[in-house]
């Protein structure tokens, strides 16, 4: 079989991750990382195109002959990266402009899983400020405002009572933050329970399931401090046993594999519900429609199947007869960040003491 040439759509530790568990595959012959990461080009090249030019990277693709391409982080699915590539008979692993609506939009999301009962918490839908301030005045607390678009994980916030909730709406639809991402709010219950990350991998129709893993948002121990991107993660996760995966798998997955496909965008890729176990069984706090970043980090290290023959198998359509096998044990991701993080940070700082290093059970992503 001829090696593949694959291109890696991303800057992160995610793609760092993924590129790593790609890179061990004897079915790889190059990847390229665009733009990459100083930890990517260990295992490539980094190219110099950011994850929104996708003309220049479908450029890039056609030009130096890509077999695959892998799409790291949401923006260039939102953008319509996959119809953009597979109009140029690109291959790419990916949902379509439409189907990545799922994390674009909360508002396509919330419609979607109340039209085909799929669990989640009870919302209500506001596209004018003044609603949506006399709609706080008379409901109850707490309770979750959410922008409808994509605001790096920042567009989400508990409200423990009226004050909070007003100022962050003024935040999202007068001041606009978020600019267009928050001129639309979902206003939710707030649900309790432990959060978990839940990914995986279909081509439409059926799916294969990766480990569960959860990560920890706050900055500070004891779960103190502000929300981040993420600053670990884990897998897989002690008390999500293989009856709840069942359930997870049966409520959850494959109704919005079938919604989504009964709305006109079969979906294709990375389907990746952020879960939360209420005492009334799994609900979906929000979709995503990609890997996970860190909890892509410990999947890698656990990940004993040929990640590349997983996705090749997604392209031809045939993810049913291909399985996915984890190494027995645990791993987990700490995140380092810059101090000042998540505000204003110095970037470009050196990191050092990585070639002392000698356990090859740790990774630096």
């Amino acid at each position: 079989m001829k090696k593949l040439r694959i291109l890696v759509v991303g800057q992160g530790g995610r793609e760092h991750a993924l590129g790593w568990q790609l890179s061990q595959s004897p079915l790889v012959k190059k990847i390229f990382f665009a733009p990459g990461n100083s930890g990517t080009e260990n295992l490539g090249e980094n190219i110099n195109i950011k994850v929104d030019e996708i003309e220049k990277l479908a450029d890039f693709a056609k030009k130096e002959k890509i077999d695959l391409i892998i799409v790291g982080p949401e923006l260039p699915l939102v953008l319509g990266i996959v119809d953009f590539f597979q109009k140029k008979g690109l291959k790419i692993i990916g949902p379509t402009k439409k189907a990545s609506l799922i994390e674009g939009s909360k508002i396509f999301a919330k419609k979607l899983m109340s039209k085909y009962n799929i669990p989640t918490a009870k919302y209500e839908i506001f596209t004018n400020f003044h609603l949506a301030e006399k709609y706080l005045k008379k409901t109850t607390y707490p309770l979750v405002i959410k922008a409808d678009g994509l605001c790096q994980g920042k567009g989400t916030k508990v409200c423990d009572n009226q004050k909070e909730a007003e100022e962050f709406l003024k935040k999202l639809m007068v001041k606009k933050i978020f600019g267009s991402a928050g001129e639309k709010v979902v206003i939710e219950e707030c649900l309790t329970g432990q959060e978990i990350s839940f990914m995986v991998i279909t081509d439409g129709k059926d799916f294969l399931s990766f480990l569960p893993s959860q990560d920890h948002k706050r900055l500070l121990d004891n779960n103190q401090g502000p929300n981040t991107g993420g600053m670990g993660a884990y897998a897989p996760v002690p008390f999500v046993n293989k009856n709840l995966i069942k359930r997870i798998e049966k409520e959850i997955v494959s109704p919005t594999i079938s919604a989504l496909a009964k709305e006109g965008c079969s979906y294709q890729g990375i389907l990746y519900p952020g879960l939360i176990l209420t005492k009334k069984g799994p609900k979906v706090l929000e979709f995503n429609c990609r890997f996970g970043d860190p909890e892509t980090q410990p999947l890698m290290m656990l990940l004993q199947s040929d990640l590349l023959a997983i996705f090749l198998s997604l392209i031809e359509g045939k993810l049913k007869k291909k399985k996915l096998v984890f190494k027995k044990g645990a791993a987990v991701c700490v995140v380092l960040a810059a101090k000042g993080y998540p505000g204003n940070y110095e970037k470009g700082g050196i990191i050092y003491g990585l070639d002392k290093i000698k356990n090859k059970d740790i990774q630096v992503f």
